[in-house]
């Protein structure tokens, strides 16, 4: 069951990635989204100092660095898609990291400071969060967010999808920035994808 739905939540961005694509390909006037993949910023571990050193161990093992998105860039604001908050239990801090190595990403997310066995949820190559941004520019777009019972439930009233369980911690929303979102909510140690963003 939960292979399915994460797997129904990958198809749906995945062919969002696809129709961008389409949308932005190769031209006489754009680059090549193989080359743009390449240029997508991402950040070490290191770079986030309230990350705990566990976490940050357990990342570095693995090879992992932290996409940014391109609208996030800039020095002045902050890094982004490592996150923490109450993703497993209400009241019992978690921490989130979206790690992308050989050219594709996943969410980590880790029950505690230690960084031991992370749950893995949402696999996808980083090219598929490429989109166009102005005449022969290419954007990355991928960004997680922490989100609430209003945030789902506010969703779910808007579009539909499936039915939340009861909402007694956070989920992770999964965003293609300017496109859509799914949000991942563990329920009955399962992650269960649920309506984000349309």
């Amino acid at each position: 069951m939960n292979e399915l739905l994460i797997g129904a939540g990958l198809a749906v961005l995945f062919t969002a990635g696809l129709a961008c694509a389409e949308q932005t390909a190769p031209s006489d006037n754009q680059p090549d989204f193989d080359p743009a993949e390449k240029q997508i910023r991402r950040t070490p571990p290191s770079d986030f100092p309230d990350l705990p050193a566990g976490i940050k161990a357990v990342l570095a093992k693995r090879g992992c660095g932290i996409p940014q998105p391109t609208a996030g860039i800039e020095k002045t604001r902050p890094l982004k898609n490592v996150i923490r908050g109450e993703f497993f239990v209400n009241g019992q801090e978690a921490w989130a990291v979206l790690c992308s190595s050989r050219g594709s990403s996943t969410i980590l997310v880790f029950r505690d400071r230690s960084g031991a066995k992370p749950e893995e949820i949402a696999p996808a190559e980083d090219k598929n969060y490429l989109q166009g941004d102005g005449p022969g520019k290419i954007a990355y777009s991928r960004e997680i967010d922490p989100v609430g019972r209003k945030y789902i439930m506010d969703h779910f009233r808007a579009y539909g999808g499936p039915e939340p369980p009861p909402i007694d911690h956070q989920g992770i929303d999964d965003v293609f920035l300017e496109k859509a979102s799914v949000t991942y909510y563990w329920y009955h140690g399962k992650w269960l994808q649920l309506q984000g963003a349309d």
